[in-house]
């Protein structure tokens, strides 16, 4: 098991179990209190520990190493599923995977950022940064789910769309875009779940959707803390502030407005009981589902926009009441005709 900092005083205790079960295993001795005592005093901590997390330490669990990435979910809650490649006019982006599945009978089309589970799989899914030619194979994918009557699912799990000069020059920013302008106009039911780390372009690229919704360890923002910390204090020791302020947690999105529910996750999140976690969100994917497949594309279209057109607050001024005021502190010029002497 892999402990966060956070998470040391359960180290300790779950190294008193080991030993405990090693010594029942070795000799003719029951064990059995000691290591129920132990059990529960493991879960009171892990209690206490996780009913205030700050939004540095769900940061910090939305990367964690044994966290279930989109591979995991796919291959638990689908069945029959085929991946299918490539945007077909570049090449395959390994960090987005995609492809049809059936989830209790429902054909599903998927899509999804995949980090890698280590790092020579890191590196070749590029650590879930997506280039031009992943946003572009998820449009494919949508595509081809609006033209046979298919669902989309999106599992959204990324540090941000990849930046580098090579990205930028295919059209990084174009590509994200067109998703969005696509997305927003396709006509058949599209579920969104921030699985893990939601950052920036790279997230919403393929996170606009009918319903959105974040696991209860994730963070969805314009920026990463580090980024924001390195921006703002030109050092990433303020990382922790940056994610207090940047108010990137599911209960802060909720609030917000910005998405649709929060899936809670097991005691310890979602890497202490993956079973538990698939079956969760396999229930909550099929409800929703039944929900959006009930509507046609017209009604789906119109609440779809209209849910973005009310994000945010504004102000829309009569043309009348737009005149010019002088800024405060400063004096009003008159209006003085030109002198030629």
């Amino acid at each position: 098991m892999v402990f966060l900092d956070f998470e040391k005083p359960l180290e300790s205790l779950y190294e008193q179990l080991e030993k405990i079960q090693q010594v029942g295993e070795k000799g003719d001795v029951d064990v059995s209190p000691m290591t129920s005592e132990l059990e529960k005093k493991i879960n009171d901590k892990r209690k206490e520990i996780y009913s205030n997390l700050s939004g540095w330490q769900r940061v910090q669990l939305s990367r964690h190493p044994e966290r279930p990435y989109t591979y995991h979910y796919i291959k638990s809650i689908t069945s029959s599923f085929i991946e299918l490649h490539g945007d077909r006019y570049f090449k395959d982006d390994k960090a987005i995977v995609g492809g049809m599945g059936k989830i209790d009978g429902r054909t599903v089309v998927i899509i999804g950022h995949q980090k890698g589970v280590n790092t020579k799989m890191r590196q070749y899914r590029n650590f879930g940064m997506a280039n031009p030619e992943g946003y572009r194979k998820a449009l494919r994918l949508m595509k081809l789910a609006e033209k046979f009557g298919f669902p989309v699912l999106s599992l959204i799990d990324t540090p941000g769309a990849f930046p580098g000069l090579e990205a930028e020059q295919r059209g990084q920013a174009e590509a994200i875009a067109r998703n969005l302008f696509e997305m927003a106009q396709l006509k058949v039911p599209i579920l969104c779940y921030v699985i893990g780390e939601g950052a920036s372009g790279g997230a919403i690229g393929v996170g606009l959707g009918d319903r959105v919704f974040m696991l209860e360890n994730t963070w969805y923002s314009v920026i990463s803390p580090e980024s924001c910390s390195s921006i703002l204090w030109r050092s990433w020791d303020y990382k922790e502030v940056a994610a207090e302020q940047l108010k990137l947690t599911a209960e802060h999105m909720f609030e917000f407005g910005l998405i649709d529910g929060i899936i809670y996750e097991p005691l310890g999140g979602a890497h202490a009981n993956r079973e538990e976690m698939m079956e969760i969100l396999k229930k909550h994917i099929n409800k929703e589902f039944e929900m959006l497949t009930s509507m046609d594309s017209e009604e789906l279209i119109d609440k779809r926009i209209r849910k973005y057109e009310q994000m945010g607050k504004y102000t829309v001024l009569d043309p009348e009441d737009m005149q010019e005021q002088p800024v405060e502190g400063e004096e009003e010029i008159p209006n003085q005709q030109p002198n030629d002497n």
